[in-house]
């Protein structure tokens, strides 16, 4: 890729995606920013002179629609964020039909149609893919079915862009978040501070007791996954290419089949 980069960004309107359009623009790339609602994206527009896009990237004529308009204003593409991801919550036995159907378009086929779209133009540019997975593509919690299976998917799906278009110069890479403080992340810590009855400070009580055993014992900021996805684009990651790069404050090092031998232990005489 050339220095200054010409890169789309999907969910670009809020939390990961609008740091990373703030995060590129400040080191002098042209952005583009996509997601569903026009409100937002044209917030960090104003904000950082990225051009506002909107689409919802499980329509191939969005889909279309928004490589054209890049392909318009810019006359290329060298690097693709697939960063727009819901979540739904449920085992396999407590998911609708429509809840699931909603994940894996959101989260699987909108990046599989956007990835299919721009290819050609990232073949032409050498370009550099980062899908925003999670580190539920690799460890699964309690009713989380639909967005593990749709975030494991993706994780593999942009592998194969490495193994089937690495030849051609084309580098995909994934970045795998853990609990990140984003607008996503804080309606589900809502609801889990409803369902565990605290009271002070609702939201963030519930980040702090849900990432108390992570070894970094807090949530992630926006901007250190967008810094992540920034190196992962740049020509300083050149000869990576099909990793998987978890930004997790720890969370896939611990055993969690250890934690009661580490925490508040005390240790005991033995009497012979």
């Amino acid at each position: 890729m050339t220095d200054q980069r010409v890169v789309v960004v999907t969910g670009g309107g809020t939390g990961i995606g609008a740091a990373t359009a703030r995060l590129l623009r400040a080191s002098g790339h042209d952005v583009v920013i996509s997601g569903r609602r026009p409100e937002p994206l044209h917030r960090i527009a104003e904000e950082t002179g990225a051009l506002a896009c909107p689409a919802d990237t499980a329509d191939p004529d969005a889909v279309h629609r928004l490589v054209e308009t890049t392909m318009a204003q810019y006359g290329r593409i060298d690097g693709l964020v697939v960063n727009a991801g819901v979540g739904r919550g449920g085992g396999v036995g407590d998911l609708s039909d429509e809840d699931w159907d909603l994940v894996l378009r959101t989260n699987l086929t909108g990046p599989f149609l956007l990835m299919r779209a721009a290819l050609p133009h990232l073949l032409q540019a050498h370009g550099s893919v980062v899908a925003v997975s999670s580190v539920s593509a690799l460890l699964n919690g309690v009713g989380n079915a639909a967005y593990a299976a749709s975030k494991a998917a993706l994780l593999q799906l942009c592998r194969s862009l490495c193994v089937d278009y690495g030849p051609q110069g084309l580098r995909a890479n994934v970045v795998c978040p853990s609990w990140v403080r984003t607008e996503m992340a804080d309606r589900r810590m809502t609801r889990f501070a409803d369902d565990a009855g605290l009271t002070i400070d609702e939201v963030d009580e519930a980040y702090e007791e849900a990432t108390r055993l992570l070894p970094a014992q807090r949530p992630g900021d926006p901007r250190e996954v967008a810094e992540a996805i920034s190196w992962l684009l740049s020509s300083a990651a050149s000869f990576v290419n099909g990793a998987v790069l978890t930004v997790d404050g720890g969370a896939t090092a611990l055993d969690p089949g250890t934690i009661p031998f580490e925490f508040h232990v005390t240790r005991r005489d033995v009497k012979h």
